[in-house]
C-alpha cells in the first residue's frame, strides 16, 4: 500500500520522512500542502495534524503526524527492508535514540530560529542571530568529538541518527549561508559530505528541484 504524505517537499520536517521511505523502499505518495498560503491552518488539514504543521500521514487506517515518530515507525515497521536505521541490538536502538533526541533537543531549537531569522525574517535580530551562532558553535563542537572516533553519530553504520539531522543541516550551509561552521570542523565536515552523497538524499533533492 503506497503512504500518503501530506506536505512540502522542500520543508525540513517533510523532508525527514521522505528520506526515510526512500531508504526504507518504501512507496509513496506527496500530496502538496501549500505553506505560502497556509493551507496547513485551514480546518479540513487540521483534522489530520491539529498544531497546524507538516506532515502528516495516512497509511491505510493509521494516520501519524510529528516527522520523528513517523520516522521511528516505519524505521521499525520495515527493519529487515532497506537500509537498517536502528542497529540490530536494543543497544544500537538506544545510542540511536540518544542522538535523536539530541537533534530534537539541542540542534534543533537553535539550528529552527536560526533558519527562520536569517532566511525568513527580512529585518531578523541581529543580536539574537549572534548569540544562536555561538550556542551552535558548541553544540558543533560535541558532534565533532563524537565523530573523532565515529563514522557516524551513533556509531559505524548510517541510522535515523544522521538522518534526522540533514535537512536542518542542509538549510544551515545553503540558505542561511553558514557552511563555513560545519567545513572549518574537520570530522562533522567530512561526516556531512558522506551522508550528503547518499543515493537516497540525492534523489530527495532531485524531487525537491534544488
Amino acid at each position: 500500500m503506497v503512504v500518503k504524505l501530506f506536505g512540502q517537499i522542500k520543508a525540513g520536517n517533510p523532508q525527514r520522512v521522505l528520506l526515510c521511505f526512500l531508504e526504507k523502499g518504501i512507496e509513496f505518495e506527496v500530496i502538496h500542502v501549500d505553506l505560502n498560503t497556509f493551507e496547513q491552518k485551514k480546518p479540513e488539514y487540521l483534522l489530520r495534524q491539529p498544531f497546524g504543521q507538516v506532515p502528516a500521514i495516512e497509511d491505510g487506517d493509521l494516520k501519524l503526524f510529528e516527522s520523528r515518530a513517523i520516522s521511528r515507525y516505519y524505521a521499525t515497521k520495515y527493519a529487515d527492508q532497506g537500509t537498517d536505521l536502528f542497529g540490530k541490538t536494543l543497544e544500537q536502538r538506544a545510542i540511536v535514540e540518544q542522538w535523536m533526541e539530541v537533534e530534537a533537543n539541542y540542534f534543533n531549537v537553535v539550528v529552527l530560529p536560526l533558519v527562520i531569522n536569517i532566511v525568513f525574517t527580512p529585518k531578523f535580530d541581529v543580536a539574537l542571530v549572534e548569540e544562536l551562532k555561538v550556542k551552535f558553535d558548541k553544540i558543533l563542537d560535541v558532534y565533532e568529538n563524537q565523530l573523532a572516533t565515529n563514522r557516524y553519530l551513533a556509531g559505524p553504520d548510517f541510522t535515523l541518527a544522521d538522518l534526522t539531522h540533514m535537512p536542518g543541516m542542509r538549510y544551515i550551509i545553503n540558505e542561511a549561508g553558514l557552511g563555513s561552521m560545519v567545513t572549518s570542523r574537520e570530522n562533522v565536515n567530512r561526516w556531512w559530505n558522506e551522508i550528503s552523497a547518499r543515493p537516497a538524499w540525492k534523489k530527495l533533492m532531485e524531487m525537491a528541484a534544488y
